[in-house]
């Protein structure tokens, strides 16, 4: 059996160690699967070539690469409770798909409320996390072709979702539209970025045993950032008056929201 170390220089959260799980289930030979989110590192314990896992990564564009491979004899102690972890995680899976559905609804139809596009776009990086919890949790006992099904329609209405709302920011850039309400941007934000938290805290307290949960808890993911960035523009439109802050912080998110439905898409390709 061999040990293979990976470095994986765009995970840093779990919605990306998910999208690497659901792409290398297809590779036969794989036994165990280690992740450490801080060091962007990834360790396989397998029977196959280790250029095929490399090639399976290929199209997510992580900027993948192997930094090590040895032989092992025996999988990790903690892969003997896999099982167990994955029910256990699969049941907090609901809860984490549950909380970012419902705080899309609520950032979605506030974003209209207060005429924020920094909102919206907010609200569908939540859909998007949604869309691979719901992928995840699908991946379970589904067929290959089903679950490719799934992330075929999933990253079509994502990627639908934000070519629309980067059509409206455009057309509100040289449009005269209102300023925003910075009060409820703010507001809402601030309760989306305790939602995503308390979301990053649940997913690595699931994987207690494992090494790297310490450092995912240190490192701050995209959504946290992306709350705190619609934060800041609610602030800065409050201060200049503008409604351009808005604007730029949504154009941003949306083209990040793209990104990551062309991700789930290329899932349906492999």
């Amino acid at each position: 059996m061999q040990k293979t170390r990976f470095h994986i220089a765009k995970m840093d959260c779990p919605s990306e160690e998910r999208l690497i799980r659901m792409r290398l289930e297809a590779v036969s030979g794989i036994h165990y699967l280690e992740f450490d989110i801080a060091l962007r590192e990834m360790t396989v314990y397998h029977d196959t070539d280790s250029a095929a896992l490399l090639a399976a990564l290929a199209p997510l564009d992580f900027d993948s690469r192997i930094i090590g491979n040895d032989t092992a004899d025996t999988l990790p102690p903690q892969a003997a409770h896999k099982a167990e972890e994955e029910r256990q995680e699969r049941s907090l899976l609901y809860q984490v798909l549950a909380v970012n559905f419902v705080f899309f609804l609520i950032e979605c139809g506030a974003g209209w409320l207060a005429g924020s596009m920094g909102l919206v776009a907010d609200s569908l990086d939540m859909l998007a996390d949604s869309f691979v919890y719901l992928l995840a949790l699908l991946a379970v006992g589904a067929g290959a072709l089903a679950k490719k099904r799934v992330a075929l329609a999933a990253g079509l209405f994502q990627a639908a979702l934000a070519l629309a709302g980067i059509v409206e920011t455009v057309r509100r850039f040289i449009g005269w539209e209102t300023l925003p309400d910075f009060r409820l941007m703010i507001i809402v934000a601030l309760l989306a970025l305790c939602a995503n938290a308390w979301c990053l805290h649940i997913l690595n307290r699931s994987r207690s045993q494992e090494s790297h949960i310490r450092a995912s808890m240190i490192f701050t993911s995209n959504d946290i950032i992306i709350n705190l960035g619609v934060m800041a523009a609610g602030v800065l439109t409050w201060l200049t008056a503008s409604r351009y802050p808005d604007l730029l912080v949504g154009s941003v998110v949306f083209i990040l929201v793209c990104a990551g439905a062309w991700r789930i898409m290329k899932l349906a390709k492999g």
